[in-house]
């Protein structure tokens, strides 16, 4: 019999049985993987965004989008990295207020361990759950035995990265229990295209571009990256998280350039308008336009002609296919559905001492440090108000 058994040893996993344990409970943590912190170890290129200084609930897709406020508002960033700082773990600061360590991702995996191994919170690895019942406690059955538990936290994350173990398991332990679920689906996901599309800008697979990137209401400014079978880059993969099929993406390859800016005495320039618009774009991207005009001289275009030119790099629109799916998806949207959940402490309202966290509740952060930080902050809400 244990107080806590929290299924998953990850970001949220790690974070809440440390917390919990911190205020006196007996904590059992089970995890099928051979390790902790698979998808930690790889994040951020092995150094871990682990979280952003410009974190708040708008920053979340989710069908409640105001359920994440309390939690992030309640653990901060801040708090976050005042947890780093006293591990003496260096860092640093790259765009858009994300935080990477200086070193590896393995010292956040190490410095949630030991918090861990500090409130004697045990740690069991290659352990499979199969299923989640209850009497008067829960009942933890896995491949070996029966655990007993008077709470479970599930933070068994999504079905996003499949290599590293993602599975199902927190879905049907939350619909065995009548929970809803959002249906799950690849987020923060490059999206692919038909053959044609392939044919056409295949050559440019590797070449990358400042963008704007739109989706349904949503707009990103990052790079965008051509690949063999569609589009990536930042600015893609947050706009895969609003994209919904049948839906096209529009994209700004010029942004913020105008035709007198870029053009301010037409009459006296003489190179070709593809010459003067590879200054701002790759080559090869503007060679593979489909407009004639671009092979003539800007002198002898009209002011119209020269802004309907750039007005097509402003408004390109690609219908997209699908996304390269589960094996390539940073996370996964959708999850357990919020309106189950108490938003201060996770809680499943229909079933006490059920409690869900992190990226297997609908509650789905932008690229770039945020679903860290929602993984901290609904983990500590959880490990609090298991007292």
């Amino acid at each position: 019999m244990t107080d806590v058994a929290v299924l998953g040893a990850g970001a949220a996993g790690l974070m809440c049985a440390s917390v919990a344990a911190a205020h006196g409970r007996s904590v059992m943590v089970l995890e099928h993987n051979d390790r902790p912190g698979a998808k930690i170890r790889i994040s951020g290129g092995g150094r871990c965004n682990f979280t952003n200084i410009g974190t708040s609930h708008r920053n979340f897709i989710s069908r409640n989008p105001e359920f994440c406020r309390s939690a992030l508002a309640r653990y901060t960033p801040r708090d976050f990295i005042d947890l780093v700082d006293s591990y003496g773990i260096a860092w640093h600061e790259k765009t858009l207020g994300q935080l990477f360590c200086d070193g590896s991702a393995q010292q956040i995996i190490d410095m949630l361990v030991a918090e861990c191994n500090q409130h004697n919170v045990g740690l069991h690895y290659g352990i499979n759950v199969r299923r989640v019942t209850k009497t008067d406690v829960f009942h933890i059955e896995t491949t070996s035995t029966t655990i007993n538990a008077r709470n479970v936290v599930i933070a068994t994350g999504g079905l996003s990265i499949p290599k590293l173990g993602a599975s199902d398991v927190g879905y049907r332990i939350a619909r065995h229990f009548g929970l809803s679920i959002v249906p799950p689906e690849p987020a923060l996901v490059p999206v692919t295209f038909d053959a044609s599309f392939e044919s056409r800008w295949g050559a440019l697979s590797g070449v990358s571009v400042d963008a704007v990137v739109s989706a349904g209401d949503a707009v990103f400014r990052e790079n965008l990256l051509f690949t063999h079978r569609g589009l990536s880059g930042p600015a893609i993969l947050q706009a895969s998280s609003y994209w919904h099929a049948g839906e096209a993406m529009r994209i700004d390859l010029l942004p913020e350039i105008d035709s007198q800016e870029l053009f301010p005495q037409p009459n006296r320039e003489h190179r070709t308008v593809q010459n003067v618009l590879s200054t701002l774009l790759p080559r090869r991207v503007v060679e593979h336009w489909d407009d004639p005009r671009l092979q003539q001289r800007v002198d002898q275009l009209s002011r119209r002609a020269l802004a309907d030119v750039l007005a097509a790099f402003h408004a390109w629109s690609v219908q997209a296919s699908g996304t390269e799916g589960y094996a390539k998806a940073e996370v996964t949207r959708g999850g357990i559905d919020t309106y189950e959940l108490s938003q201060t402490t996770m809680e499943c309202r229909r079933m006490p001492g059920l409690y869900a966290i992190g990226e297997v509740v609908d509650v789905t952060g932008w690229l770039g440090g945020y679903n860290f930080q929602w993984a901290w902050a609904s983990a500590v809400a959880a490990g609090k108000a298991l007292q």
